[in-house]
């Protein structure tokens, strides 16, 4: 069953802050934000969740009264906006006096009689409160009008509750899980349907969509990558430093997949990132928090750094898919095998990312690797059948026996993958936390002996029957 979400429209004149509230409250870089007027044209849709609460939020671009047809346009769609929505945030510029046509418009949106809320914005500091008053004039309530400001992320708390009490509870879809369990006296049903494994069940559907990151440091051919693997100059190539300053995405579709790369800025030392380049860092880790996958791009004709240790590091940190990506491989003299073991030595803890060799310049492998970030995505986001898992789980206990910590006696009673990309899966025993991480390890590399997990982190966690919570401090990743 679909699910239905209230809608939140935030209305008002150009260069009001709108995009900088959409932000905010999506908690990530989504609306392009400037002080040029008008930047917001089209109507941006994106589940948010305010205060545990769940809804859809409409940004619509800035209303200008004037002629030019664009902004005509984009009033029209704020209007109709407003009508499809069940909450209206009206923004306003606190550092300006009420013009008519805001009053005009606010009225108009009145009679819709949908839950309206003034939100003055730019209120900087308590001083500035001081100019709240000149808004009653709108015949606004107290309850209902909002002194704020985005960017000191000022009195947005009182905004952010108001608007969590015109939602409904967050939804929570029954899940029917079927799956065979053996007889076990030790173990009821209920334990079996109460565990982790419907947790995150609607978020963990596959829909096919898959976002690739492509990180490296400064001047290694990311761009070129990029350029190569769409097969079109999306983005500039210059052999000066830094070129890329903001992410650039490009999606295509391939095998049925849709995969969107984002060319991120290249990364420096921390003391050489200044001024705009320190913003494009920050949108490269925003970029990784919402990545399936990453790109590691490394120079093959250069000798790898500490750098590039700590770059492949926000892999191993945000849990992705990943594929090391030796670029400039037609001006290096080494044998592939020679450059591997540098790498594998480099980088231990990615040793499940596969390497591949190409050239950007020649388009050598490039079909290859898309080929393989199609595979490594499809073992990210599978999800194994749990008689499958037992099967494993259980000849691996049979070969290597469970440990035995000062006599107490270990048993795995039932294994089940709770989540997907990067996949999860629980251990329930009898007494989880006597479990050694050595022994979580050897059961994680018996699960890639006999199923395909190339490419992506396995997260394992020892867990005791009827434990409905997940410490992720017990999580172990390997």
């Amino acid at each position: 069953m679909e699910k239905t979400l209230k809608k939140i429209a935030l209305i008002g004149q150009p260069n009001v802050g709108k995009s900088s509230l959409f932000n905010r409250i999506a908690k990530q870089r989504i609306a392009i934000v400037s002080d040029m007027a008008g930047t917001t044209r089209d109507i941006r849709r994106h589940e948010v969740e305010i205060l545990e609460k769940e809804a859809l939020m409409l940004d619509t671009g800035g209303i200008d009264e004037t002629n030019d047809a664009i902004f005509s346009n984009v009033k029209r769609k704020a209007i109709e906006c407003a009508k499809e929505a069940d909450i209206i945030l009206f923004m306003v510029d606190g550092k300006k006096l009420p013009d008519d046509k805001d009053k005009e418009l606010f009225y108009e949106l009145q009679d819709l009689g949908k839950q309206l809320a003034l939100v003055v914005n730019k209120i900087d500091n308590d001083k500035e409160n001081e100019r709240l008053w000149n808004f009653y004039e709108f015949g606004i309530d107290d309850e209902n009008l909002f002194g704020i400001s985005v960017s000191h992320n000022r009195g947005t708390k009182l905004l952010f509750e108001w608007i969590a009490n015109k939602l409904p509870p967050k939804e929570i879809e029954e899940v029917i899980i079927n799956n065979e369990i053996q007889d076990d006296e030790d173990i009821s049903l209920e334990e079996f349907l109460d565990p982790i494994e419907d947790i995150n069940a609607n978020a963990q559907l596959d829909d096919g969509q898959i976002n690739v990151a492509i990180i490296g440091r400064v001047n290694v051919g990311k761009s070129s990558i990029l350029n190569a693997l769409v097969g079109e100059e999306r983005s500039v190539v210059s052999s000066i430093a830094g070129t890329t300053i903001d992410p650039v995405d490009e999606s295509f579709e391939y095998k049925d997949k849709n995969i969107t790369f984002v060319d991120t800025a290249g990364l420096r030392r921390r003391g050489k990132i200044e001024g705009i380049e320190k913003y494009a860092l920050n949108r490269t880790t925003q970029m990784l928090e919402k990545a399936n996958l990453a790109l590691l791009i490394l120079d093959a004709s250069d000798e790898l750094v500490d750098l590039d240790e700590k770059i492949a590091g926000l892999v191993d940190k945000y849990g992705l898919g990943t594929i090391i990506v030796l670029n400039k491989w037609d001006e290096n003299m080494d044998t592939f095998q020679k450059l591997e073991e540098k790498i594998r030595s480099k980088f231990k803890f990615l040793y499940y990312a596969p390497i591949i060799a190409v050239s950007a310049k020649t388009g050598r492998s490039i079909d290859r690797l898309k080929d393989k970030i199609v595979e490594i995505y499809e073992n990210y986001a599978q999800r194994i059948p749990t008689s499958i898992l037992n099967k494993v789980i259980e000849e691996a206990t049979i070969r290597h026996a469970l440990p035995s910590p000062n006599g107490a006696y270990l048993r795995i009673y039932y294994t089940t993958q709770y989540e997907i990309k990067p996949p999860r899966v629980a251990l329930i025993m009898n007494k989880p936390r006597l479990l050694h991480f050595s022994y979580k390890r050897y059961l994680i590399n018996y699960l890639r002996k006999n199923i395909n997990f190339e490419g992506t982190p396995i997260h394992i966690i020892a867990r005791g029957k009827g434990q409905r919570d997940i410490d992720e401090d017990e999580v172990e990743a390997f």
